[in-house]
């Protein structure tokens, strides 16, 4: 199975996560804000050199439904001078049917199938690892946010999540531009358009 994180690097919450995985043994796909690598520079070289997977979510965590074409292929291209990486997840899981044809030339387009709902406030963190828990099976891929808005959900939902999968049996994985061929290319293309 394979956890993502989406918006960060941020201080409060990313550090974080990459200490509970590192208790499980478990590697995880950061979708990275481009900003938020900029400012905390550090964290970002921690995810990396911690072996987990990187991938773009824009430099300003635009929406493709709200963003002219140009725009906001510029704003994905100066996160990809930070982020050296083919995958590719849309902010929102928006885009249009034109940004879809450009971006597939150009990257691995990542979505999920299981949707915590961490940045939620109007849920608590019980819900999140419930969302999770009732929806994961083999190949699943799971989205969380490290970042401040999802940071109090996260911090109760992520332990409950990794402790009862990896009871369970499972192993957590990075998602590779490889695999996006393979198993969770089911999940590539499957946009909101």
């Amino acid at each position: 199975m394979f956890l993502t994180f989406d918006d960060g690097p941020v201080p409060e919450v990313t550090p974080w996560v990459l200490d509970l995985l590192d208790e499980y043994n478990a590697k995880a796909t950061f979708f990275c804000v481009g900003e938020n690598i900029e400012k905390n520079p550090d964290i970002f070289e921690k995810v990396v050199n911690g072996g987990h997977a990187i991938g773009n979510h824009t430099y300003n965590h635009l929406s493709g439904w709200v963003t002219d074409r140009l725009p906001y292929f510029l704003n994905i291209r100066k996160c990809a001078q930070l982020v050296k990486s083919e995958l590719f997840r849309p902010p929102y899981g928006k885009l249009r049917p034109s940004q879809v044809q450009f971006l597939q030339r150009h990257y691995k387009i990542v979505m999920w199938d299981v949707l915590s709902a961490d940045f939620d406030a109007d849920i608590s963190g019980e819900q999140c690892a419930k969302n999770v828990l009732r929806s994961v099976k083999p190949g699943s891929i799971v989205v969380f946010h490290d970042s401040l808005k999802a940071e109090k959900n996260l911090k109760h939902a992520l332990p409950i999540v990794l402790e009862r999968l990896a009871g369970e049996g499972y192993s957590f994985e990075s998602i590779t531009p490889e695999l996006c061929s393979g198993p969770v290319g089911k999940l590539v293309g499957q946009l909101s358009v």
